[in-house]
This record gives structure tokens, C-alpha cells and sequence, in this order.
């Protein structure tokens, strides 16, 4: 007698805010002041059970429009909202 037994496997990334309360931070695909800290995990899991840890990094994470970056020092650092550089400088015309 052959039985088949379907084994079900995969990898998930899971997001977790840290829990540092910082300033609101401006993202750079969307100009929304959504980014914050996050600790990114990826697991493998069994039948939907998360069983082994495979990479945790830091990153920066937008949740409006899911743009993320590493969170490393010397690393990009979105803007304060608030003090975004302009995306063109208006100049008066000199008399």
C-alpha cells in the first residue's frame, strides 16, 4: 500500500516596528511621512509553522507604498518630515 503525503514548505518575511519612538520620517518614493524602523526576519516554515530563523536585518520600511532600506549606520536615513529639501529652488529674478 502507497501512500502520498503532501509536505507543504516555504520561506516568510516577517515585519516588526522597533520599538524606539522616533521622529517622523519622510519617504522617498511616496513623500509621505509614513517610514519608520522596523526588524525584518525571514523564516522557514513547515505546514505554516515559522521553525527556523534564516536573516534578521534593520531596516527603514514605508507602509503606504511597502519601499524599504537597510537601517545601517553611514547607511541612507530618510528625512525629518517637515525639513524634506526641496524638489526645485524658485529664485526671484535680480533688479
Amino acid at each position: 500500500m502507497f501512500f502520498c503525503i503532501p509536505i507543504i514548505f516555504g520561506c516568510q518575511t516577517s515585519l516588526k516596528p522597533n520599538g524606539e519612538v522616533q521622529a517622523p520620517r519622510v519617504c522617498p518614493r511616496c513623500s509621505n511621512a509614513s517610514v519608520f524602523a522596523a526588524k525584518s526576519t525571514t523564516w522557514f516554515e513547515l505546514f505554516w509553522v515559522p521553525l527556523v530563523p534564516f536573516s534578521k536585518k534593520q531596516i527603514w520600511f514605508c507602509n503606504i507604498c511597502q519601499w524599504q532600506a537597510p537601517n545601517a549606520p553611514g547607511q541612507f536615513e530618510p528625512n525629518v518630515a517637515g525639513f524634506a529639501p526641496p524638489a526645485y529652488i524658485h529664485q526671484t529674478p535680480q533688479k
